[in-house]
């Protein structure tokens, strides 16, 4: 029994239960419809800082071109949908293929540059994809951005609705968690983990260093993309105003607040710097409030960064850590 109180399998199908549970609550009247859009984009965001975590707590490979992906991911996802006949899942997985194919591009560039010049190229990318959504209107619909009639169907037979959608992403997000916990506790973990601490060592160690760095880039841009795919069939909208540079460094706090190597630490860091601060400092009533949200995020970061620079993972670990050291003491005394 408690071998399984501690599965952290369970814990992510716990985790996506209880998000899930919010259409019931406002099915009842209990929860506003409103915080479906907050806690849905909340999941997106967790889905593609946990790809970003991959590529920077794992292998140590900074990207700050994570919005730009997304946005083309969402915008083929989003073109192919309104423009074509295709199945969504067709369209979706397109949408995911060719960011991908772009990411293992970067991957190769990175072979060649790293730490703050592979930050500077991708945001250069990031920048590149950005003056393309705004010049392409026949496919992004340029400044104006691009509206999604309706919401998608599910094997050509399921009708989503905001609330299926919603349902949507909460079961993809489990499954994105899984997936990454076990690519992390395995081989793809440890040669990351590795070679994040010394390529030279990782080497020796017989680690394909351009292999995992192509493919912790693969992996990460597949990610996003995947985000980029469920926002706009989420919120049903994409501007070019959507994907910049405060996007990329949102996703950054998100991991920095969260802790690195952290997947349920990354949900957590999602819902302190998106959840907290739209319910509570985006009230109508109090517009004066929106503006503080930047100063909220910045002030988390740096609080983090000085007492917890591990990010709030750590600081549930250390508690559980300490719990753990004074029972053993009990039961040692007993």
């Amino acid at each position: 029994m408690k071998n399984k109180l501690n599965n952290p399998i369970l814990g992510y199908i716990l985790i996506g239960a209880i998000f899930a549970s919010l259409v019931f609550f406002v099915n009842i009247g209990v929860a506003k419809t409103s915080y479906l859009i907050t806690f849905g984009v909340t999941m997106i965001y967790a889905i593609v800082a946990l790809g970003l975590n991959l590529l920077l707590g794992y292998s140590g490979l900074i990207s700050l071109g994570t919005a730009g992906f997304m946005g083309f991911a969402a915008y083929i996802s989003g073109y192919i949908f309104n423009n074509t006949q295709l199945p969504f899942e067709i369209g979706a997985l397109i949408a995911i293929i060719i960011p991908t194919l772009l990411g293992i591009l970067v991957g190769l560039i990175s072979l060649k540059i790293q730490g703050i010049y592979l930050a500077i190229a991708t945001l250069a990318i990031s920048e590149i994809f950005r003056e393309v959504f705004i010049q392409l209107d026949w496919f992004t619909r340029g400044s104006a951005g691009m509206v999604i009639g309706d919401y998608p169907t599910l094997l050509g037979i399921f009708q989503l609705d905001q609330k299926g959608t919603y349902l949507l992403i909460v079961a993809v997000m489990v499954v994105v968690f899984i997936l990454v916990h076990f690519l992390t506790k395995g081989y793809l973990g440890r040669s990351l983990n590795t070679m994040r601490s010394s390529e030279p060592a990782a080497r020796a160690m017989g680690v394909n260093v351009f292999y995992q760095k192509v493919l912790s880039f693969t992996i990460a841009t597949a990610i996003s993309a995947l985000g980029g795919v469920l926002y706009v069939h989420f919120v049903r909208y994409s501007a070019p105003g959507t994907w910049t540079l405060n996007l990329s460094l949102t996703f950054l706090a998100i991991i920095v607040v969260g802790g690195f190597r952290s997947i349920s630490g990354t949900l957590i860091g999602a819902l302190l710097l998106y959840s907290f601060t739209e319910i509570f400092f985006k009230n109508p009533a109090l517009p004066f409030l929106a503006n503080l949200t930047p100063i909220i995020r910045g002030g988390l970061m740096i609080l983090f960064v000085i007492f917890w620079p591990n990010g709030i993972a750590s600081f549930f670990s250390n508690i559980k850590n300490k719990y753990l050291a004074k029972r053993s003491l009990k039961e040692g005394d007993a």
